[in-house]
């Protein structure tokens, strides 16, 4: 019964829950980096990003105010007092804290040691009071409420908090601005070219191979089958020794050339086998009528292999947006003005490594324009990878 028309495959459930696989394990990193691109530092140290919608409890260090300038005598001792969450700017008085500080203690070894609101006796009369909302009473003799203020070590149930700050500092802030909007455009300065060139020479090529008989056109569509095994990295230090030696081994021509090697055996291969599908009698019928090859190239083949076209461009794209390797290697400028995208943010994790709410914003602004073209594109990748496959 699994074999008469119209009944589908056993194994379709199995190809369901495959693609359904993809999707989520494509779904979430992208999703937690986003959500991770709006969150603070302190919550994404302290939770994960699937935590993000519920509070999460923080470990913070304080410091009371200067007692120089805020201590007060009261009952023959001296006083300093305040909120930890106001003294920092993190709120603009004490009744707008929104995190619960539930345990406190002086010494880093002990954060946990008093309970809010309780009171700790730090010897010789001196005391340290603090409550749930971060106000704090610090009080002792002249000689011990002195110097710097006194630190406390506090752990607080803090409620989920999203911001448009790091999109702020990534995008507007002068110090990031420069540096990621000049690499945004150069990446696309070679994205572009290194897109539209392979797709320009595979294409011509393609129909070569597809519908012109010459001697050892079989030879060359095995070693284009073969080319697609060889490692990008096996390639990489004779090609810019070659680029070095013509003088093209440090800036963007090299980079177009090595992207445009590295991509033409997948695009030959891709649209080579789309156009030996398309129907044959088109083409002879153009012969006939006396058009030339080049005539059924551009007027019929390319409208015609528009969805190849297209799905190479999406992986051209993708790929190349998000190469770091072959910009490492034939992008060499040490002033900064060629560097791409992915290789500012490994940058910026060399010089703010803990930032990661930085980190994780920068890596979502440089994957945004990638997405678009997919979503935009993405109709006519299975068409274009799947054709020719069944006649």
């Amino acid at each position: 019964m699994d074999n008469i028309a119209g009944k589908k495959s056993s194994l379709t459930w199995a190809v369901h829950i495959s693609v359904l696989a993809l999707v989520l394990l494509w779904i979430f990193p992208t999703a937690g980096l986003l959500i991770s691109s709006f969150r603070t530092t302190e919550q994404i140290r302290t939770s994960g990003w699937w935590a993000a919608l519920f509070p999460a409890e923080i470990n913070e260090v304080f410091r009371t105010s200067d007692p120089g300038e805020t201590r007060i005598e009261r009952d023959g001792l001296y006083v300093v007092e305040g909120n930890f969450y106001v003294d920092e700017g993190r709120a603009p008085s004490a009744d707008a804290v929104d995190a619960e500080i539930t345990v406190w203690g002086t010494s880093s070894r002990e954060i946990s040691a008093y309970q809010a609101g309780e009171t700790a006796d730090m010897g010789d009369g001196e005391t340290m009071t603090v409550q749930a909302n971060g106000d704090y009473v610090w009080s002792g003799t002249d000689e011990q409420i002195s110097g710097r203020g006194q630190r406390v070590f506090a752990t607080a149930e803090s409620p989920p908090e999203f911001t448009l700050d790091n999109y702020q500092t990534v995008l507007f802030d002068p110090g990031n601005r420069e540096g990621m909007a000049k690499a945004f455009f150069n990446t696309l300065t070679v994205v572009i070219p290194a897109t539209i060139i392979p797709i320009l020479i595979a294409a011509f090529a393609a129909y070569a191979l597809a519908w012109m008989d010459f001697p050892g056109r079989a030879l060359l569509i095995a070693g284009v089958v073969a080319l697609l095994v060889v490692p990008l990295q096996l390639a990489l230090i004779p090609l810019l020794s070659l680029h070095n030696d013509i003088g093209i081994g440090k800036g963007y021509l090299g980079t177009w050339l090595a992207h445009t090697g590295f991509g033409l055996p997948l695009a030959i291969y891709l649209l080579r086998n789309y156009m030996v599908g398309l129907p044959r009698e088109i083409i002879e019928c153009a012969k006939v009528d006396g058009a030339t090859d080049f005539q059924i190239f551009v007027k019929i083949i390319l409208p015609l292999s528009f969805p190849a076209l297209a799905s190479f461009a999406i992986f051209q794209f993708l790929w190349t947006w998000n190469d770091l390797l072959v910009a490492m290697v034939f992008l060499i400028d040490s002033s900064g003005e060629t560097t791409v995208m992915t290789r500012q943010i490994v940058e910026l994790l060399g010089t703010r490594g803990g930032d990661w709410e930085i980190l994780a914003t920068s890596a979502f602004v440089s994957i945004a324009v990638p997405l678009v073209v997919f979503f935009t594109m993405q109709r006519y990748l299975v068409r274009g990878l799947l054709a020719g496959s069944v006649k």
